[in-house]
């Protein structure tokens, strides 16, 4: 295992929003097999097929997405500070005070009215995005626009940080533990031939995985993901919805698929029969690139395994190392239970 949260670490390192995943792409090509037959459609999918020992019965096709969250410059005031937007789901909370960087190095700072100028009712209402800019340290809209234009994306700056008791922290998480569990897997020796996708832009309408289910039809889906963990103080009951360090989680519905009955109920029977834990959410919110996958090409029957993780889709997204091994188990089991079902 040591080996797949190296490339944990790697992915979450790099850069790559809904649409400009091309440094993310190209990292993962790195760490394909050269047995791999690797391809890039249209939008930028990674299509891997890879051969096993023998051609199953039913096609089996796993998916996780390159995409991360985060923002894109839309205009460069006269002052040099830049007005953005988020790609994807973003809690403008978690933004203001945060260090963000571009692919080019600049490096800025998101700021907003200062808490001692704001009025009553304005310290009382939640943070709107179209009030905070980021700041780059230029002193006028020439000297911006010599760093950053308008279209350009910036990230969260984050580092990857091991703490304690298995735990870890770091930006894209959400979805990088999916495309590691991927590689992991296409880097074994295989007993069935497998397909392997890694979409893009899922954080703004798995607009990737729509595509890509049309092009390799499988039989079977495996989506491989995370999934918000609200377990911590003053959420009590099903509002912790999942809860590190208890496994991968197996979904029975969320905002965009309800799951193949069957298919969930497999999920737990694999996770008991080779001795991993194994949960699901005790609230029906988010969606994943399921919600694409299982409606495309007449119908396809989907799983979504997940790994729990608190704060995402923010620059600290946690997990523990345990959880991510088990779904790494079960997807692999999964895989071999539907390619002979």
């Amino acid at each position: 295992m040591a080996e797949l949260f190296e490339n944990i670490k790697k992915l979450c390192l790099a850069d790559g929003t809904s649409g400009d995943e091309g440094d993310v792409t190209k990292l993962i090509l790195s760490m394909l097999p050269q047995e791999c037959d690797a391809k890039i459609d249209p939008l930028g999918n990674i299509i891997v097929n890879k051969k096993g020992a023998k051609t199953p019965k039913n096609k089996v096709m796993l998916a996780a997405h390159q995409d991360e969250v985060g923002f894109i410059v839309t205009y460069i005031t006269d002052d040099g500070n830049l007005k953005f937007t988020t790609v994807g789901g973003i809690n403008p909370e978690v933004v203001i005070g945060r260090q963000l960087h571009f692919k080019n190095g600049t490096v800025g700072v998101v700021g907003g009215k200062a808490v001692h100028q704001q009025s009553p009712k304005e310290r009382d209402e939640p943070v709107k995005l179209d009030t905070l800019t980021i700041d780059i340290g230029a002193s006028s809209k020439a000297e911006a626009e010599k760093y950053v234009s308008p279209g350009d994306c910036a990230y969260f700056r984050s580092d990857y940080t091991e703490l304690g008791n298995g735990y870890l922290r770091e930006k894209a998480l959400d979805d990088r533990i999916g495309c590691a569990i991927m590689v992991d897997i296409l880097n074994k020796n295989l007993p069935y031939d497998v397909t392997c996708v890694f979409t893009v832009q899922e954080e703004i309408g798995t607009r990737g995985a729509k595509v890509a289910a049309y092009t390799v039809k499988p039989d079977y889906a495996i989506v491989l993901e995370t999934t918000t963990a609200c377990d911590f103080s003053g959420n009590d009951g099903e509002k912790r919805v999942c809860e590190l360090g208890k496994g991968c989680v197996v979904s029975y519905m969320d905002r965009s698929t309800i799951y193949d009955r069957e298919l969930y109920r497999l999920g737990f029977e694999k996770a008991k029969e080779i001795s991993v834990p194994c949960q699901t959410k005790t609230l029906v919110a988010g969606g994943n690139d399921s919600g694409a996958i299982h409606s495309s090409v007449g119908g396809i029957r989907t799983v979504a395994l997940s790994v729990p993780c608190r704060y995402l889709h923010s620059p600290s997204c946690m997990i523990k190392k345990s959880d991510m091994q088990s779904t790494a188990e079960l997807a692999y089991a999964m895989y071999l239970a539907l390619a002979e079902k």
